[in-house]
C-alpha cells in the first residue's frame, strides 16, 4: 500500500492579504511620512512582516505603495457605487457619482492624496499615473453600465482620465463649505464632455446621410451601384 504525503497546509496569509494588511496599517501615516521606505516599514512592523517578506511585497516601495492606495481608494468607490440606484440615473449623473465616491473615500486622507498626486506628477512616474487613472475611469464607466467594445470604450475612458484629474487638483486647493468649487467645477467639466458627445453625434448622422463613394461614382461613370 502506497503512503499518501501530507498535504502541505496553506499559509495563513498569501501575498494580497499580507499586502493589504501593510498597507491597511500603513494608511494612516501616509499624510505624515508619504510614500516612503518609513511608511512602509511602519505598517509592515504593525501587520508583523518581516523584511524579507516587505521587499517581496513591494519591491518598488513608493510606487508600489501608491498603486496600493489608488488601489484602495478604487475598491471604496465601487463599494459605494454598488449602494447607489445607478440604474435609475443619467449617464453624467452616474459619471458625477463616482468622481464624488472617489472623493468621499479620500476624505480623510487628502493631505495623503495630494502626495500621491505630487508622487506620479514626477516624469519617471507617468507610465504609473496613467495606469492608475485608466484604471480607476474604466472601474467608473463599468459601475455607470458601459459596455461599449469599440473605439469609444477606449475615447471615454480617455475623456474621464481628463475629467477626474483635473477635478482631483481643484478639489486639493478646495476650501470652500462641502467642497461646493469643486463639484461645481464636476459639473462644468461633465457638461463640456456631454456638449462634445452630441456634437460628434450630430456630425455622425450628417456624414450618414452624405453618398457614399460608390455613388459618386456611379454619377460619374453612368452606372448605378448593384444593390
Amino acid at each position: 500500500m502506497t503512503a499518501h504525503k501530507p498535504r502541505s497546509k496553506k499559509p495563513p496569509h498569501d501575498d494580497a492579504d499580507l499586502r493589504r494588511a501593510v498597507f491597511e496599517a500603513a494608511l494612516p501615516r501616509l499624510a505624515e511620512d508619504g510614500f516612503t521606505d518609513k511608511t512602509l516599514n511602519y505598517g509592515a512592523a504593525a501587520a508583523n512582516v518581516d523584511v524579507a517578506t516587505l521587499t517581496r511585497l513591494f519591491p518598488r516601495p513608493g510606487q508600489d505603495l501608491v498603486e496600493a492606495f489608488s488601489g484602495w481608494a478604487d475598491e471604496q468607490m465601487d463599494a459605494a457605487l454598488k449602494n447607489t440606484p445607478l440604474s435609475e440615473m443619467k449617464i453624467r449623473e452616474r459619471i458625477k457619482a463616482g468622481v464624488n465616491a472617489r472623493i468621499v473615500a479620500l476624505r480623510p486622507y487628502k493631505e495623503a492624496a495630494r502626495r500621491a498626486a505630487a508622487f506620479l506628477s514626477l516624469p519617471q512616474n507617468a507610465p504609473l499615473a496613467t495606469t492608475l487613472l485608466w484604471r480607476t475611469a474604466d472601474r467608473m464607466w463599468r459601475a455607470a453600465g458601459d459596455t461599449s467594445t469599440d473605439f469609444n470604450f477606449y475615447t471615454k475612458r480617455g475623456i474621464l482620465m481628463g475629467v477626474y484629474s483635473s477635478t482631483m487638483l481643484r478639489w486639493f486647493t478646495d476650501d470652500t463649505e462641502d467642497e461646493k468649487d469643486t463639484f461645481e467645477f464636476l459639473d462644468a467639466r461633465i457638461e463640456n464632455v456631454m456638449q462634445f458627445e452630441k456634437f460628434k453625434a450630430g456630425v455622425h448622422e450628417q456624414l450618414s446621410k452624405l453618398p457614399s463613394f460608390s455613388d459618386i461614382l456611379g454619377q460619374f461613370t453612368g452606372r448605378r451601384p448593384p444593390a
